[in-house]
């Protein structure tokens, strides 16, 4: 058995590619490579690969991470090369290399993930600036959202570990953030945004990076 450790980008032509079809769209990859996918057991077996953590619809990345087993040994570089030809535009594998069998998952091992994030802004740029200080300086920020399931209430300062300005001009502001994903919660970029006083819907959401433990 061997368990290869996948990193991947997402870009602007699959973004509202919903969780499940992107999953579909790796197994019928995996599938079409004529690798020896490992399967589960059971009366419905499934191929067994596992993502760090959900993708939202709309937004891009440069750092998924995702766990394919094989049941024999396949080199890393054979791997891309053969997968790679089976991805649509919008799907880039950048990097396989092997991980232990037995290691703990990579969703019980996701700590943090940072983002690039784009949004209009009314204000200036030292009133942008001063609306970071006070966020990361406040100790709770009460917040809540809707979902399907009714409203979810929470303190979303402590879902947010790191704030950053890198570039703000023509009305429009990029910022960095790294924000907590375990199981305690997981910071959404869209919140955090609101909380900072901008009224408009971010222009775009990229990941960067995913931080393991």
């Amino acid at each position: 058995m061997q368990r290869l450790r996948l990193k991947f980008s997402r870009g602007e032509e699959l973004k509202f590619l919903a969780h499940l079809d992107l999953m579909r769209l790796w197994e019928r990859a995996l599938r079409r490579a004529e690798l020896p996918i490992a399967y589960s057991e059971g009366f419905s077996p499934h191929p067994q690969i596992a993502l760090a953590a959900p993708l939202s619809v709309g937004v891009t990345s440069q750092a998924e991470l995702m766990d394919v087993f094989l049941s024999r040994w396949v080199p890393p570089q054979s791997f891309i090369t053969q997968v790679s030809k089976q991805l649509p535009c919008g799907i880039d594998l950048l990097e396989a290399w092997p991980v232990g069998p037995k290691a703990p998952s990579l969703q019980s091992q996701i700590r943090f993930i940072e983002y690039k994030v784009e949004v209009e802004a009314e204000q200036e740029r030292e009133e942008v600036e001063l609306a970071l200080q006070s966020f990361l300086s406040a100790k709770e920020l009460p917040w809540h959202h809707f979902r399907d399931t009714g409203a979810r209430y929470y303190d979303l300062r402590a879902l947010v570990d790191r704030l950053w300005l890198i570039d703000c001009h023509d009305s429009l502001c990029v910022l960095g953030m790294r924000l907590r994903c375990d199981e305690k919660g997981a910071g959404r970029p869209e919140q955090v945004t609101k909380a900072l006083g901008f009224s408009r819907h971010p222009e775009s959401i990229h990941r960067t990076k995913l931080i393991l433990s």
